[in-house]
């Protein structure tokens, strides 16, 4: 995820994924009837491909750490490792897949739920880990300064709202930008999940979405550009449409909406790479068109096959990874930058970071859930009489 949009962190001196549930029983369509597919592996291999893609390009792939006399490296990074940066300056598209995901997931995953069992499954989903990522990172910022400027205290304890984008404060750690986005999506998700989910809901919805995203930035109403969303709307809109080829079969509308979300996409990933400043129009759209021709796959059932137990617990490190990498692991490199060779060093705090996750995805993030899961049961039911 780029690493300033929504951002204020700066050099001192000087920013869900959701997981991937088993099949759901009973498809809606008679084209879908016969279909008993198993857990989606493949899904939760990409999410940590993308989280890597990311993490490296925090690390050596952006504009900030290419300049001369940067806070991270010292000089330019495509002067340390220019193959390196090569690939690495590409790895901001890991956001867009990380949307893409989410909109596939989200939707196999509240099928059949109500709006409070989709509300409980996002709260103990996304909080967790997120808290943890906050006390972790503000705790190696007041450990370790002098890289980056550490939020005040009003300001970090509005972020464990999650909502701080909402009210214009700025963030921790300027990569939960893309946390607003996916809760904007959420809240719009959840009138479809309220009415219950249908494959002809679902699609009124992406054309009813994609049609606010494009005219948001043209209507000249604030409102409506935050609610649409028009960066990240096509997005999870193309991750909806594939859910809906997987669970009914493929059709020409379903094409058509994912040919239309493709089409917008390019358009705003030549507004990243622009933002970016590190990397090229067509080498991002190649990306993220393989990127789309492998999901197709996966929607079409091509990859089923695939059932690499590991990549179960591939998938649970990949938000904790993505909230935790960035601050601390270019704070890491600052310390270390002279001590390791700079391919080691970027190996090892990965690979830190990633032994962090795994902790975080088994001592924080379950027993968390498991007493978040609880009291919301049981609060939900008090309220219900």
């Amino acid at each position: 995820m780029h690493e300033v949009r929504g951002s204020t962190s700066t050099p001192a001196g000087g920013v869900a994924l959701a997981e991937s549930p088993p099949r759901p029983a009973a498809p809606q369509k008679p084209v879908a009837a016969g279909r008993n597919r198993p857990r989606l592996f493949v899904v939760d291999g990409i999410r940590l491909v993308a989280a890597l893609m990311v993490a490296l390009h925090h690390y050596v792939g952006t504009n900030r750490v290419n300049k001369p006399g940067n806070a991270i490296w010292d000089r330019p990074v495509s002067d340390i490792m220019p193959t390196v940066f090569r690939f690495a300056s590409f790895g901001w598209i890991g956001v867009e897949i990380f949307f893409v995901i989410s909109g596939f997931v989200i939707c196999m995953s509240c099928w059949g739920r109500t709006p409070r069992q989709f509300f409980v499954s996002r709260v103990i989903r996304l909080y967790p880990a997120y808290w943890f990522a906050i006390v972790f990172t503000t705790a190696v910022l007041v450990a370790l300064p002098g890289v980056w400027k550490r939020l005040a205290l009003h300001d970090i304890l509005v972020n464990f709202t999650m909502l701080q984008a909402g009210v214009g404060v700025p963030h921790v750690d300027s990569v939960y930008w893309t946390l607003w986005s996916e809760l904007r999506f959420y809240l719009l998700f959840l009138i479809v999940v309220a009415m219950g989910l249908t494959y002809r809901r679902v699609v009124i919805f992406c054309c009813v979405w994609g049609v606010a995203a494009m005219i948001a930035p043209l209507a000249d109403f604030r409102l409506l550009e935050v609610v649409a969303d028009p960066t990240g709307a096509w997005y999870f809109i193309a991750g909806l449409a594939l859910y809906l080829m997987h669970r009914f079969g493929q059709d020409l509308l379903l094409w058509g909406i994912l040919a239309m979300a493709w089409l917008m996409g390019q358009e705003e990933l030549g507004d990243r790479v622009a933002y970016e400043g590190v990397s090229s129009w067509r080498g991002a759209v190649l990306i993220f068109t393989v990127f789309m021709l492998v999901m197709v796959a996966v929607a079409l059932g091509a990859t089923d096959r695939i059932r690499w137990k590991w990549l179960i617990t591939a998938g649970g490190l990949t938000y904790p990874l993505y909230l935790t990498h960035y601050l601390a692991g270019t704070t890491l490199i600052h310390r270390l930058r002279d001590v390791l060779d700079p391919r080691l060093l970027v190996v090892a705090v990965i690979a830190g970071f990633l032994v962090l996750s795994w902790l975080v995805h088994r001592f924080v993030e379950r027993p968390v859930a498991r007493a978040l899961k609880t009291g919301l049961d049981r609060s939900f039911a008090r309220a219900a009489g």
